[in-house]
């Protein structure tokens, strides 16, 4: 009979961004979300580098995804 692989026995890591080199994360037994980066920081990467597809048919994607805000005139300060 041929012998079973254990999951636990090879744990291959997979190519990642160098950005996020380094970037695990697990899901602990009581079901929490454990990581090696701040949630901020791995936003504010996504955020640079994964194109948003529903807000591309927006007028003002461009202006959004350069970090210009559009100035409403209607809410004046």
């Amino acid at each position: 009979m041929a012998k079973r692989k254990d999951k636990k026995e090879k744990k291959d890591k997979p190519s990642v961004n160098p950005a996020l080199e380094g970037f695990n994360i697990e899901i602990d037994s009581f079901g929490e979300i454990k990581t090696t980066y701040n949630i901020d920081d791995i936003n504010n990467f996504l955020n640079e580098n994964v194109e948003d597809k529903k807000l591309e048919e927006r007028e003002d994607y461009k202006e959004l995804k350069s970090g210009k805000k559009k100035q409403n005139p209607d809410n004046e300060d």
